[in-house]
């Protein structure tokens, strides 16, 4: 049998590469291209309703049998169903993720958000309620369940949820929104006893300073020196040379605008005592510290303005 010659193949590179990437970019676009869309149809009356309806449910439920630990596909059913006025079979379809990931506070917030819109209130304060319950520690959840409340006009509601949330001791923005909150109202009082549980929550430098200029502001100055006394004997100590700085700037701009001149001298003095070190050696001359910080006022941000 004779063999059939074949010729050299020619294994020099090709003058136009093609990388892999072309390849799946070029297939992606032709898929779109033929990708098959389904007819659009009109429906006449409610059997056809009917069947359309058992149809669709009947492909999410077959693509979340096949990927059900995509929460995506999860949220895209109880959406539908909510397109559909379904609302008793969104809720459940949105009770049932919450079974495989409950953990994900994003799925609580899309649960509540779907009660809001729907306007069912209590529904939604229930989810809230269930929310904070196994994730505390997100601060978003609070903040989501106080703006329905507030939006609602609900001022005790509000103060409910804010009292709770401060049981777990958040961090100072949490505490400032309620004090904002109780400003908003003129409840000095409230105020002035949410401030004291915050300096006890964050002893610091920039809580007491925040608690001086409440007082300053809604206080008499006798309210604002007592505040401004106890950050010294409780933190000053206890914070850093440049933390402690602060409260001593604060507290001698305080006087001075009392026109207290003695007082004021007073407390510049004061860090020669705080910034003696157990051996009795100086750390920092007071007199170039009062010469730097001479009429400076300690910086002011948007928390800072109570």
């Amino acid at each position: 049998m004779k063999l059939l010659s074949r010729a050299a193949k020619n294994k020099n590179y090709a003058p136009i590469q093609i990388t892999a990437e072309q390849i799946v970019h070029e297939a992606k676009e032709e898929a779109e291209i033929h990708r098959h869309r389904p007819p659009k149809f009109k429906i006449n009356d409610g059997t056809e309703l009917a069947d359309y309806r058992l149809r669709k449910r009947k492909e999410f439920e077959d693509l979340i049998r096949r990927v059900g630990w995509n929460v995506k596909a999860w949220v895209k059913y109880a959406e539908w169903e909510e397109s559909q006025k379904q609302f008793d079979r969104a809720r459940s379809v949105w009770e049932r993720v919450l079974v495989i990931d409950h953990k994900n506070h994003t799925l609580w917030l899309k649960y509540a958000e779907f009660e809001m819109k729907n306007r069912f209130i209590n529904h939604a304060r229930n989810v809230f309620e269930r929310a904070i319950t196994i994730l505390p520690r997100v601060d978003q959840l609070w903040y989501k369940y106080i703006h329905m409340e507030n939006m609602l006009g609900n001022v005790a509601g509000v103060r409910g949820v804010f009292e709770r949330w401060m049981d777990w001791m958040p961090d100072g923005h949490a505490w400032m929104s309620y004090i904002k909150f109780e400003l908003k109202y003129k409840e000095i009082q409230r105020t002035r006893d949410i401030f004291e549980r915050f300096v006890l929550c964050h002893p610091t430098v920039t809580s007491w300073i925040r608690y001086a200029k409440f007082e300053i502001k809604n206080g008499d100055a006798c309210s604002t020196r007592k505040v401004f006394e106890r950050s010294l004997d409780e933190v000053a100590a206890a914070q850093d040379d440049q933390e402690a700085q602060k409260l001593f700037i604060a507290f001698a701009d305080f006087e001075a605008s009392c026109n207290e001149t003695e007082r004021a001298k007073h407390v510049q003095l004061r860090p020669s005592w705080h910034y003696l070190d157990s051996g009795g050696s100086e750390k920092k001359n007071v007199t170039t510290w009062q010469k730097q910080n001479k009429q400076t006022e300690p910086s002011k941000s948007d928390d800072d303005q109570v």
